[in-house]
C-alpha cells in the first residue's frame, strides 16, 4: 500500500480542484440553460433590485420556499419574474408576467428541487434590461423531489381538484389600509411530473401539471404565472399588490388536461 503525504500544499490543491469541479459542474447547467431562456441578451448582476431568499439545505425537497423582492427606483416598472431551478428537469419553475405600472413586487412559491442546485431569480424591466441573482441549494438526501409519488389519499386529491383559498397575510384590520396588501393563494392540484412510478401498476402517473394561474384585481392584472412540474403539490403563491379600489380578486387557474377553474374572492372593504 502507497501512502501519499500531501502536506498543507497538496491538500489544498485538492481542496480547490474539488471545489472547482464543484463550480464547473454548476456553471455547466446555466451555461446551456442562459441561451435557451434567455437566447443572447445580457443579463446584469441584480444585486441592487433584488432581495432573494432559497434555503441552504431545505428540510422538505418536494416543498422548498423561494422569494423575492424586487424593486426599480429609476421610473421603470418590473415586466416579468422568473425562477429558475438549474438542476430540475424543467428548470424555468415559473414565470410571473406582472399587470402594469409595478415598479416594486414581492413574490414567493414552493418548488420542487430534484437535487443540489443553484437557483435564480430574474428580473425583466420594461425597457427590456434583465437582472439576476442566485443561491445555492445542497441537497438533504433521499429520493428525488420530482419522482416522489404525491402526498395524501389518491380518491381524496382527486376529490379537491381546483378547489382555492386566497386570504390576506397578516392581521386583517392592517390589511384593509395597506397600500401593497400580501395574500396567500393555495390551488389544490397534485402537479402529476410524470416520473412517478405507480407502485401497483408498474406504470408512470401521467403527466398533469399547473400551466397557468392568472389573478386579477377586479379588471386589472395582478400576474399571470406560467407553471412546470418543478412547482410543489398544492401550489402555493405568495404576492402583494396595489389597491386600485377593486373589492374583487378573480384567481383562474388552467392545467395541462384541460382542467379550468375560476374563483372570486372579496377583497379589501368588500371582505
Amino acid at each position: 500500500m502507497r501512502i501519499f503525504k500531501l502536506g498543507v500544499a497538496g491538500a489544498l490543491a485538492v481542496a480547490t480542484f474539488g471545489l472547482s469541479t464543484i463550480a464547473a459542474q454548476a456553471e455547466t447547467a446555466w451555461t446551456w440553460l442562459k441561451p435557451e431562456v434567455f437566447g443572447e441578451r445580457v443579463i446584469l448582476d441584480g444585486h441592487g433590485v433584488i432581495q432573494f431568499q432559497a434555503p441552504d439545505r431545505p428540510q422538505d425537497q418536494s416543498h422548498v420556499p423561494v422569494s423575492i423582492n424586487a424593486k426599480l427606483t429609476d421610473g421603470r416598472s418590473i415586466k416579468t419574474v422568473y425562477f429558475i431551478v438549474d438542476e430540475n428537469p424543467s428548470p424555468v419553475a415559473a414565470k410571473f408576467e406582472m399587470g402594469e405600472g409595478r415598479s416594486e413586487v414581492s413574490l414567493s412559491s414552493l418548488f420542487r428541487f430534484n437535487s443540489a442546485t443553484d437557483t435564480r431569480a430574474v428580473v425583466e424591466a420594461s425597457d427590456g434590461a434583465l437582472y439576476m441573482v442566485s443561491h445555492h441549494t445542497k441537497f438533504a438526501g433521499g429520493q428525488a423531489s420530482c419522482s416522489a409519488p404525491p402526498q395524501g389519499d389518491p380518491k381524496e386529491i382527486a376529490a379537491n381538484m381546483g378547489k382555492m383559498k386566497l386570504e390576506h397575510l397578516g392581521a386583517a384590520p392592517k390589511a384593509m389600509t395597506e397600500l401593497r396588501p400580501k395574500m396567500h393563494l393555495t390551488l389544490s392540484h397534485p402537479n402529476h411530473t410524470g416520473m412517478v412510478l405507480d407502485q401497483i401498476t408498474l406504470l408512470y402517473v401521467p403527466l398533469k401539471m399547473v400551466n397557468t394561474i392568472e389573478v386579477r384585481q377586479g379588471d386589472d392584472l395582478v400576474f399571470n404565472m406560467t407553471g412546470s412540474i418543478t412547482m410543489s403539490q398544492n401550489p402555493t403563491i405568495n404576492f402583494d399588490y396595489h389597491v386600485n379600489g377593486a373589492t374583487k380578486m378573480t384567481v383562474t387557474a388552467r392545467d395541462s388536461d384541460g382542467g379550468a377553474w375560476t374563483k372570486t374572492f372579496p377583497i379589501g372593504q368588500g371582505s
